[in-house]
């Protein structure tokens, strides 16, 4: 028997990344234009790491608060007041490793080995991933594909509720799809919620990436403060701080030293002078936000019109986040074509696969780069597909 016998088995059969597998093979490929990730392609603004460096020269590399500076916690709660109209105190909110603690600790808080937790899928890996090395076993709930767009038919996630469902995980909007729930689908699925007394952990990451003007419908509109919903967020998306590896927790204050003690058994908090960062992120930001979300728009609609014309792309217009998932007609094997893209048209596109239930048949790229190189990764894409 081998040491890899030995450990968890939920360990042991945490699943390998299909994103990382295709940007392995083709990382290094001189003229190759990188599509697979999840991020753009601007380094972190200057106004942040500059605030970040004054925070390192003045010392600040000792331990902190583990539920993150107060000042970092107050401005979470200016965005939130600014961009939501909600005024949240301090002590609702924690600062974590990214976004993906956040997740961690929302699954650690609500469910246990031989629970279940239900994810929309198509759906961006880590929950489900998480879950299942957590001992917890993830329920995908296909959403549909029509040709109005993605949709989400509230009814299969009351039918996939069983007497061990604990937390409902929504991510809106939506990586891979761009689905974006509207407000009454948001409220059923608070309802079913409510009904089952059941969890809601909210990944509202792109809210502000949405292209129907202002932000996307939250569950912070329709909510009661004592509804059983814990939003995570991250840095990552919206400054261009993908590396940086901040993102934060909101919950009910009743819950804070709770979460507190989760930070102190895992990470035991974040680095202050990367707070400091964090800080003029949120307080000086919005123009910088702003100007990415028309840049995306313009990004998106520049692929959408390239690969549309081929008349072999079968997409939906995504209204919010910045990726496009789409199908090719004729392509059988998502995750060979994704490979042959890599040698064919040097463009890194990530395989439906990778993105757990409902993603066979489909591949996924990010368009949130510079226009030039989207048109022409779009045009290197067309000419790839006009072969098949």
């Amino acid at each position: 028997m081998s040491l890899i016998d030995m450990v968890r088995t939920e360990a042991r059969l945490a699943p390998v990344s299909g994103i990382e597998a295709v940007a392995n093979y083709g990382r290094d490929r001189a003229g190759l234009i990188p599509l697979w990730s999840g991020e753009g392609d601007m380094p972190t603004p200057d106004f942040i790491s500059s605030a970040a460096a004054r925070g390192l020269a003045n010392g600040e590399t000792f331990y902190t608060w583990q539920a993150g500076i107060p000042e970092l916690r107050q401005a979470i709660s200016r965005y939130h007041k600014r961009h939501f109209g909600m005024d949240f105190s301090e002590d609702e909110f924690l600062v974590t490793i990214g976004g993906m603690q956040a997740i961690t600790m929302a699954l650690e808080a609500t469910a246990g080995a031989g629970d279940e937790a239900l994810y929309l899928a198509p759906a961006w890996p880590n929950f489900a991933g998480a879950a299942g090395v957590a001992g917890v076993k993830p329920v995908p709930v296909l959403l549909d594909m029509t040709d109005n767009g993605w949709s989400c038919d509230v009814e299969k996630i009351a039918a996939a509720i069983t007497p061990r469902t604990k937390v409902i995980f929504v991510n809106s909007p939506s990586n891979p799809t761009g689905w974006t729930a509207d407000r009454e689908t948001l409220q059923a699925i608070l309802d079913l919620a409510r009904k089952h007394d059941l969890w809601i952990v909210a990944d509202e990451i792109y809210a502000l990436f949405y292209y129907g003007g202002g932000r996307a419908a939250s569950f912070m509109d329709i909510m009661d403060p004592e509804d059983k919903i814990l939003f995570v967020n991250t840095f990552s998306k919206n400054w261009a701080m993908t590396g940086w590896r901040v993102g934060w927790l909101k919950t009910h204050p009743t819950l804070s030293r709770m979460f507190e003690n989760l930070i102190q058994y895992s990470s035991s908090g974040v680095a202050q002078f990367l707070q400091r960062g964090a800080i003029a992120a949120l307080d000086e930001g919005d123009s910088f936000i702003a100007s990415q979300v028309e840049r995306a728009q313009k990004a998106r609609d520049i692929v959408c019109k390239v690969l549309g014309d081929t008349g072999k792309v079968r997409f939906s217009v995504p209204p919010g986040a910045f990726y496009l998932f789409f199908s090719v007609d004729g392509m059988k094997d998502a995750e060979r074509a994704a490979f042959d893209i890599v040698d064919k048209a040097a463009v890194g596109v990530a395989p439906g696969t990778a993105f757990c239930a409902g993603g066979e048949g489909f591949l996924r790229l990010c368009f949130h780069r510079r226009l030039d190189q989207v048109e022409e990764a779009a045009h290197r894409l067309a000419k790839w597909i006009n072969t098949q």
